[in-house]
This record gives structure tokens, C-alpha cells and sequence, in this order.
């Protein structure tokens, strides 16, 4: 047992008893030698070290549940991503699990989610892997020193052992693969994945439960800073350019992925970035490209060459989810603090495959919150298991629906209040096709996405001319410096108007029709605040 730096609260606590060797809080140098020693990954040029998490290669969202039970169930949206489970079927695999551990080697890594000193969650990893045990290092704030660690107190901790699955027979699961959340224990339990972003979303819709109670809006955003001190925060699935646009040279970086906006300011829930990096360039994203290079990073599923250990970020052959996961001060400019205050502006990213939303436009307050709880964009390379390399068109509430646990109207008048609280400015920001659908048309250029951003942060676009949008509302400009015109006005850039036009139509029925879920928790004037067909 290495216990240097383990706590008192034991693994006798969660019934596990008679392991193997327990490795409490190993530092990354030693992590690196379990890693390779136990063929859980290879070393590779500048030192990141490279692994595979088998058969699931994204997040297996139609496999999470979270156990009924009676002190917190009226709370949940029961519904596609937080599906029941009872108490009974996650007691039995719990005792499962806990047999399963007798004689096996076991990784301890404790963290605290949340930066702010006010809300900061104590959470615990326990596993069979040593590089889920630096993933968690990367990803979380870590105690401060032995004797911090001694005291370690997990408020939630996630049990993972890829290793074992689920018998649905027996278990109430879908298949072999669980994720499993119990609130009143304060415990997940996941198996049948080494999909490192089970354990980053696990704790994230813990979170996402708990931080609403406090009065504080948790957010699937990343967030930077510009130099005079205004804060910017960047809603939107994996794939829409969250960690790219928010890693900008020019501006401070707080976070990449999940943040929380309480009465102070916003927060870093996380120590680290887990980064998309399939066909990332050096030319266009040198930040994160640098991290590929460095000591300390995993690349998850990124394919290298076995004898000069180069890596191959063009190679999808496992997967277009190749991930990276590296300390945020490996970023050269993160704003070690993690902190900032209140936002300036904020951007709703979508990945629009149909390729009729404008590159950007300006929303009102209710037009923002209609844009929150609807989440519109498109699905892109492999995210979740089932999605393949083309887009597929989703409303994703709250641009991150399988982590949401309260109804998406909890979050959605939390952002209200901030937005009019602090005169936020909102914006809709498209990543995705012009000139045509996927498949016809072209991504628009991250040369173009961030001349528009800059112009927004900056407040260049309060100087232009705006065209009002006839069928959504938002306002689109008219003009951006350094931006061709026909870049602004999607419609021009088609082939066949017509077709656009019927194509822009649709997409405004998909939305209205994906309204009607929420109608009856929001007020009217959010509903009205959506497209409108004659």
C-alpha cells in the first residue's frame, strides 16, 4: 500500500475490503511508470503518454441511470438522460463491484470540483486503471498537501471498473456497460467503459444537481477574459468549438468545458481541459497543439507510429473523438485563478449541418433563453457512441441535455436573472456549413468565426448596420471587418435560393416543435421569443 498521502476516510467506507495494493494519490511521475508498466499505455515524442479505452470510444449516454429514491426524485427530469433505476438493482451491483475488487489493485485519486472556495465539491476516483488516476489529476483541483490529503472527505465518489460489466438480466441495465448515480449515497458507479469523459461527466451532472440548490448556475460552457477584464462565457456541445474559440492568445483563458456563475462571478468547475484534437493543426490551434508535445498529457485514442512515436492527429481509425487531457496551466495563457467576474457577453455556439443560420447574430434576453433551452446544433464525429464522422441535427437543452438533472427551466431562469442583472450581452454564433448542407456546402472558416467573435468581444459589431432575420428574430449585421458580406447572409452563398429558403423554413419548424416540450414550465414571452412561420 502507498500510503504517503492517504486519507483516513479508507475504502473500507464503500465496502471494499481484502484489495490488492492500494496506490492513494500517486504523482504523475509515478502514475507514468504504472501506466507503462502495466501496458495501460505507450510513451510518446515529448512525453505524453498515449492509451485506448477499448470498445467505447465517446460517452454511452442511453447507458447512465440515476437510482429513485425519495429525498431527491421530485427534483429530477425523469426522462431520455436521467433514466430510474432503484435502489435495489444499484445496491446488488455494488455489491458486485465490491466482490469484484477483492484481491485486485486499486488507484485512489482525490479532488475537489469547483474553484470558488464557496462551492467546492470533495470528490474521490477510485479505479483499476493508473491513468484514469492521472486523468483525474489533470482534470480536478487537487488537496494542497500531505496533510490535506490525510483529511480528505470525498462529498461523491465515482467507483470504475472497466473491466466489469453488468448483467442486464439480473442488473436493470440496457447492456453490459452502467453508469450509475445514487445522490442519497453519494456514489457512481461505472463499468463497461474506460471512456475517460464518463468520469469528467459523472462528476459534471453531479454538479449539475447539486450547485442549483446553492443558487448557482452550473453551465456546459468554457469562458476567457479579455484584457480590460471582461469576462466571456461559450455554450455548446462537444464539437462546436467551445475549447478552440475560448483558447484565444488575445484573451485569458478560465476554462474550456464547465463553469459556474454565482453572485461573485463565474468559476472553473475543473483543473484541466479534455480536448478534441482529431485533424487539430499547429497553424491554426498552436495552444493545444503544444499540449500534445508535453509530459504529463494523455492523448486518449490518438493513434502514433510504434517506432519513432510520433503521434498521427489526422488518423481516425479508433475514433473522430480522439481526446486530449492536460492541466489548464499547460495553456500559456489560463488564468491560473480560474475565477473571474461578471460576463460581458455571451455566445451560444451551434454547428448548424443544414447550413442556413447566419455566422452570428445578436439575440435579445428572452431570444437567448429560447436559444438556451432549445441547444440547437448538430452532433459531430463520434461524441456519443452511435454517432458516426457525418453531423446529425440535435436539441441538446441547455446545450448539454445528458448532464442536466433539474427540469431545463431551473437553469434557464437562473440565466435570466444573471442576464438582466448584469446587462449580458448574447449572441448566436455559428460553427457549422455555408453554402449548402453538409455534404455540399463548406465549414465555415475559423478564420472567419473568430474575425466575428473578435468583433463581437471588442463591441466593433455595436458600430455596424443590423438586417432584422425574418423568420427567427436575432439580428444579423450587416458588415464585420474582415468578413466577406456573402459570408453573413447564408442565403447568398447557395446555389438554389429556393432550396435554402425551404431548408431555412424546416429548421425553423424543427425548433418549434422542440419548444412544445418546455411550454408548460416557461413563461410565454420565452416561447414567443422563437422563429415564427406564417
Amino acid at each position: 500500500m502507498t500510503a504517503i498521502r492517504q486519507s483516513a476516510y479508507g475504502l473500507e467506507n464503500y465496502g471494499m475490503s481484502n484489495t490488492g495494493m492500494q496506490f492513494w494519490n500517486l504523482p504523475r511521475e509515478a502514475l507514468y511508470e504504472q501506466i507503462l508498466a502495466r501496458g495501460e499505455g505507450y510513451l510518446t515524442q515529448g512525453g505524453a503518454v498515449a492509451v485506448t479505452s477499448g470498445k467505447h470510444t465517446a460517452r454511452a449516454a442511453s447507458d447512465k441511470f440515476i437510482v429513485r429514491e425519495s429525498s431527491t426524485g421530485e427534483e429530477i427530469w425523469w426522462g431520455e438522460y436521467n433514466m430510474p433505476i432503484s435502489v435495489e438493482q444499484f445496491n446488488l451491483l455494488l455489491a458486485e463491484l465490491q466482490a469484484y475488487f477483492q484481491g485486485r489493485d486499486v488507484f485512489v485519486q482525490d479532488g475537489y470540483v469547483g474553484v470558488a472556495p464557496d462551492y467546492q465539491l470533495p470528490i474521490r476516483v477510485v479505479g483499476e486503471y493508473a491513468w484514469h488516476a492521472l486523468f483525474t489529476r489533470n482534470m480536478f483541483s487537487l488537496p494542497n498537501d500531505d496533510e490535506a490529503y490525510r483529511k480528505h472527505i470525498p462529498e461523491f465518489t465515482v467507483i470504475c471498473a472497466p473491466a466489469f460489466e453488468a448483467d442486464p438480466a439480473i442488473n436493470g441495465t440496457r447492456s453490459g456497460t452502467f453508469i450509475l448515480l445514487n445522490f442519497e449515497e453519494k456514489l457512481c458507479l461505472i463499468g463497461g467503459s474506460a471512456y475517460g469523459g464518463e468520469i469528467k461527466k459523472a462528476i459534471f451532472t453531479v454538479v449539475n444537481f447539486l450547485f442549483p440548490r446553492e443558487d448557482v448556475l452550473t453551465m456546459h460552457c468554457s469562458a476567457n477574459v479579455g484584457g480590460d477584464g471582461d469576462p466571456a462565457l461559450f455554450f455548446g456541445l462537444s464539437g462546436t468549438g467551445k475549447t478552440t474559440l475560448s483558447a484565444d492568445p488575445g484573451r485569458n483563458l478560465v476554462g474550456d468545458d464547465e463553469h459556474g456563475w454565482s453572485e461573485d462571478g463565474i468559476f472553473n468547475f475543473e483543473g484541466g481541459c479534455y480536448a478534441k484534437v482529431i485533424r487539430l493543426s499547429e497553424e491554426a490551434e498552436p495552444q493545444i497543439y503544444a499540449c500534445t508535445q508535453r509530459f504529463g498529457t494523455i492523448l486518449e485514442n490518438v493513434i502514433f507510429d510504434p517506432d519513432t512515436r510520433m503521434i498521427d492527429l489526422d488518423d481516425a481509425a479508433l475514433t473522430q473523438n480522439t481526446r486530449a487531457s492536460y492541466p489548464l496551466s499547460y495553456i500559456g495563457n489560463a488564468l491560473l485563478a480560474r475565477q473571474a467576474g461578471q460576463p460581458r457577453n455571451i455566445v451560444f455556439l451551434t454547428c448548424d449541418a443544414s447550413g442556413v443560420m447566419p455566422p452570428i447574430a445578436r439575440l435579445t434576453a428572452n431570444q437567448a433563453l429560447y436559444q438556451f433551452i432549445s441547444g440547437y446544433t448538430s452532433k459531430v464525429g463520434g461524441t456519443e457512441a452511435g454517432v458516426g464522422a457525418a453531423p446529425e441535427k440535435t436539441f441538446s437543452t441547455c446545450f448539454g441535455a445528458p448532464f442536466m438533472v433539474h427540469h431545463p427551466s431551473v437553469y434557464a431562469r437562473l440565466l435570466k436573472t444573471r442576464i438582466e442583472m448584469y446587462d449580458v450581452n448574447c449572441w448566436l454564433l455559428n460553427t457549422g456549413w455555408i453554402g449548402g448542407a453538409f455534404g455540399t456546402g463548406e465549414r465555415i472558416s475559423i478564420r472567419y468565426t473568430r474575425a466575428l467573435l473578435n468583433a463581437a468581444l471588442d463591441g466593433r459589431l455595436e458600430e455596424v448596420q443590423y438586417d432584422l432575420d425574418p423568420v427567427f428574430g436575432f439580428q444579423v449585421p450587416q458588415h464585420c471587418p474582415g468578413v466577406p458580406a456573402d459570408i453573413l447572409n447564408p442565403g447568398s452563398s447557395w446555389d438554389e435560393p429556393e432550396t435554402y429558403l425551404q431548408a431555412y423554413r424546416d429548421l425553423a419548424r424543427d425548433f418549434i416543435q422542440n419548444f412544445k416540450r418546455f411550454e408548460d414550465h416557461c413563461p410565454r414571452e420565452w416561447a414567443e421569443a422563437g422563429p415564427k412561420l406564417d
